[in-house]
Parts: C-alpha cells; sequence; structure tokens
C-alpha cells in the first residue's frame, strides 16, 4: 500500500473508481508555485555548457514573459536558453483551477507507487494525471496532436506552494503509444530573487539515457547574478 498524506487518505478510503475527485485534484492544482499579480521580470547572466565547451551570455525576462538573450551569436544555443526562460515562466502563470479545467470532469481510477490516478472527462477526456502528497506526480496529456507523459519524482517545497524538481518527460504517439524521441530527464533548481520575492530557476540539467543506461545528450543552463526589474 502506498503512502499518501491524510487529507488524500480520506478521499482514498472514501472513493471508489469512477466517483468524483474534482477536489483531490483542485487542491494539488492550486498547490503548484506560481507568480503573483507583482512579478515585474527579472534578468541577470546565463551559460550553457554540454560538458565540452561552455557559452556565456546575459538575459532579461519581461514581466510580460518576453525573454531577450544577449551576447551569444551561435543561434541554436541562443534559442535553447531563450526556450527553456520561457517553459518555465509559462508555469508560473496563475489562473485558477475554473479557467484551466472549468470544462472538465474529474473521477477516480486506480492507485500506485507513483500515487492516485485522476482520469478526465469533459474538454480534455482521455487526459489523466495522479497525486500523491497533494503534488501531481504523473501528468498524460494529449498536446498539439502528441501525447506527452511527464514523472515528477521530487519537489522543491517554496512554503507557498511546490516546484517540479526532478522529473522525466516523453512524446509518444497518440495512436500507437510507440516512443517518438526518447524520455529527457530534467533536474531544476530554484531560488529566490529576494527574501520573500519570487523563485526563479537557477540551473537546469537535461539528458537522456541510453539503452544500456548511460547518460547521453546532456546540457546545463546556468542563471545566475539573478535581480528582479524595476518598475517603469
Amino acid at each position: 500500500m502506498i503512502k499518501v498524506a491524510n487529507k488524500e487518505l480520506l478521499w482514498y478510503l472514501k472513493k471508489m473508481t469512477g466517483n468524483d475527485c474534482t477536489d483531490l485534484f483542485k487542491s494539488a492544482y492550486e498547490n503548484r508555485y506560481t507568480w503573483g499579480l507583482d512579478f515585474l521580470g527579472y534578468q541577470g547572466s546565463c551559460s550553457w555548457t554540454d560538458g565540452e565547451r561552455e557559452v556565456k551570455g546575459s538575459f532579461c525576462l519581461g514581466k510580460d514573459l518576453k525573454t531577450t538573450v544577449s551576447e551569444i551569436d551561435d543561434e541554436k544555443i541562443h534559442k535553447a536558453i531563450s526556450s527553456q526562460l520561457w517553459e518555465v515562466a509559462i508555469h508560473r502563470v496563475r489562473r485558477s483551477f475554473e479557467q484551466t479545467h472549468g470544462q472538465n470532469t474529474f473521477t477516480f481510477g486506480n492507485t500506485n507507487e507513483v500515487g492516485i490516478e485522476v482520469l478526465v472527462g469533459g474538454k480534455n477526456k482521455g487526459d489523466k494525471y495522479r497525486v500523491k502528497n497533494n503534488v501531481v506526480t504523473m501528468v498524460y496529456r494529449h498536446i498539439h496532436g502528441n501525447l506527452i507523459i511527464i514523472f515528477t519524482k521530487d519537489v522543491t517545497q517554496t512554503g507557498n506552494g511546490y516546484l517540479s524538481k526532478s522529473y522525466s518527460s516523453q512524446y509518444l504517439d497518440p495512436i500507437s503509444k510507440k516512443d517518438l524521441k526518447g524520455a529527457s530527464f530534467y533536474e531544476d533548481n530554484f531560488v529566490p530573487l529576494f527574501k520573500g520575492g519570487p523563485w526563479v530557476l537557477s540551473s537546469r540539467s537535461i539528458h537522456q539515457e541510453s539503452s544500456e543506461g548511460s547518460i547521453i545528450n546532456k546540457q546545463v543552463f546556468s542563471f545566475a547574478d539573478l535581480k528582479s526589474l524595476v518598475p517603469n
């Protein structure tokens, strides 16, 4: 039997497969860390390395989440750094549960070591999640014609919600369920910009694994000298 938080255990003991579990999923959704409406944006230095070479530059991410990367001429690396910053930022936007999931329904599925399964009906029918200790530990979603599966193994607790720290992401064909490009494994570190300020990405490591289990295609993105932007 898996260990779950007391609130989840009560929900689980009361439930039967197919019963409504909106409250359980909503609680985990609202436990995610997001930036407040007073987020001003921030700037700092950035670097990229694949273990053989290192490229350094600077960046600025505005209140509107638009990213500018400077001092990096390599177009591929320039785009990769900008993409990582934007990807993290877009998940910090605060949207209510009703805005995001108001047209969906949620029912209990099975339970395993990853967590309690949440089956989605309504607008996003066919999607599913798992929840454990008030954290969304699995995402199974159909996005832009692909099926993406994300497993979260570890999180950073900010005191105002959690941030995914160690997780994997894999794209599958939505029909055949065949792997499209192999799983990517992420390790993220976050820091507050200042005491009580917004938490932002300080480093991200991404790699894939060979069929023998060795680490391949590793990239590390680092962000330092982080400062909040001054309001206009």
